[in-house]
């Protein structure tokens, strides 16, 4: 056990008595600041590294690689140089957090390289949670002060050319390696900044992972997969954190490889595979409040890309309108994301982002709009035991009056309960209603596969 540990364990178990005006209970839960023993001797090593290096830490030409192999040969040098005594371990533990400050991202480095993380949520310079295996957890991990934090945000929003100011406190961005970042920083949180990022794998999910995930069966696998080769619309509906962009990926690798596709994000999230894909971006205003390029804009553009499919990370504003006009008018195949509770809920968001484009359409026409641009409707959600599941495959059949009829094709069977665990033991399961898309697929060369509908005990691979 190093120095370092074992001064951390002497300080764990040494009694905490509260200082006068402390509101800290015998009850109370609230994870202690960490205190490292080491700080003054990373600080000088930091400062010993940047005068070493000067320029070349910020110059824009040298090679991540190369640059990287010199921050590390200069720590060694600058260690051995360093008077306080160090133990081999306590030598490594700092030239890699030292490296991890120059090179990444500090504190979040080590979590960011944890494959099992899915969430990391920074909630001030003292306290960070993780999302593993759907629940969450506090980790002993911290930034010395508000303005260390900032640093972090500040490197991570430039990268992908975003500003975060007093202005602008807030913002979307992403890492390099597709992971998405929101940042939230004074005014607006009022006890330090908040950093949330949810982490994408370097190697995306496939079908066959979410079937074993048991987020969704092999039997609407390849009702999807038909109905993406089909060329039908298909919005993705779920709340925060259900899985929706996840789900989105392994759609769009239905795609056929020859096919044009756009697709248009916030912040780009999508990792699609085929040879002949184009991504857009939105842009935030500049500091002058110009320049902004919403969604919409981008939507409208894509029309004169010559697209096969137009794909969206995520409709939620009048956007909804230009979607639904590609839909009606020949861009069959689109694919989207919203969120909602429900097949019933995802319509009328749907709706109301209509109106949100300023356009005074009755409530007739936007449905009649809707109705025969959507074709089908996957439902996600991520359920008490912090599995991410279908809840339901929904056809949109038509109009009947004024309202749209829907068919549930696929839904969430709960009756088998929960194991020892608390896992949820129910599975996806089809209604046995045959879809009325199903002769345009057939008229497209696209058979269903036998029994894609059948009702009966299919069971998911353990």
């Amino acid at each position: 056990m190093s120095l370092a540990d074992r001064l951390e364990q002497a300080r764990r178990s040494s009694p905490v008595v509260p200082t006068a005006g402390s509101s800290a209970t015998a009850g109370s839960q609230e994870p202690a600041v960490a205190v490292d023993p080491y700080a003054a001797v990373k600080a000088s090593v930091h400062e010993g590294l940047i005068e070493s290096l000067g320029p070349q830490l910020y110059d824009p030409h040298l090679a991540s690689s190369e640059l990287e192999q010199r921050v590390r040969v200069t720590l060694q040098g600058v260690l051995e140089a360093e008077d306080t005594p160090l133990s081999n371990a306590d030598r490594t533990r700092i030239a890699q957090e030292v490296a991890d400050e120059i090179l990444g991202h500090g504190p979040l480095e080590p979590l960011l390289r944890d494959s099992e993380i899915t969430e990391i949520m920074v909630n001030g310079p003292h306290q960070i949670y993780i999302e593993r295996a759907g629940k969450i957890h506090p980790v002993a991990a911290s930034f010395t002060s508000d303005a260390h934090l900032r640093r972090t945000i500040d490197k991570i929003v430039a990268r992908v050319g975003r500003r975060i100011d007093e202005a602008q406190p807030m913002v979307d961005a992403r890492l390099p390696d597709g992971s998405r970042v929101n940042a939230v920083i004074a005014p607006i949180a009022l006890d330090g900044s908040v950093l949330t990022i949810r982490k994408f794998a370097a190697d995306p999910f496939t079908d066959n992972d979410l079937i074993a995930f048991g987020t969704m069966t092999t039997q609407a696998r390849d009702v999807l997969d038909a109905c993406v080769r089909g060329r039908l619309n298909i919005v993705i509906s779920g709340g925060t954190g259900s899985g929706k962009t996840t789900f989105l990926n392994v759609m769009s690798s239905y795609i056929p490889d020859d096919e044009r596709i756009v697709t248009i994000e916030d912040a780009a999230e999508l990792q699609l595979r085929q040879r002949h894909v184009l991504r857009m971006e939105s842009r935030p205003p500049n500091v002058e409040g110009k320049g902004s390029i919403a969604i919409r804009d981008l939507v409208r553009n894509s029309l004169r890309m010559r697209p096969d499919r137009i794909v969206v990370g995520e409709v939620r504003d009048g956007a909804a309108l230009d979607m639904l006009q590609a839909m009606n008018t020949g861009h069959d195949g689109s694919l989207t994301t919203v969120h909602a509770n429900s097949p019933r809920d995802s319509l009328s968001r749907l709706e109301t982002m209509v109106l949100m484009a300023g356009v005074d359409l009755p409530i007739r026409a936007i449905r009649d709009q809707v109705s025969s641009a959507v074709d089908l409707i996957v439902q996600l959600t991520r359920l008490k035991d912090g599995t991410r599941r279908v809840l339901a495959i929904t056809e949109v059949v038509g109009m009947e009056g004024d309202v749209i009829t829907l068919q549930d094709l696929f839904t969430f069977d709960f009756s088998p309960g929960r194991d020892d665990q608390g896992r949820v033991r129910g599975s996806l399961r089809s209604t046995g209603l045959r879809p009325k898309f199903a002769q345009a697929l057939s008229d497209a060369g696209i058979q269903l596969p036998a029994g894609a509908f059948a009702v009966g005990d299919l069971r998911e691979p353990a």
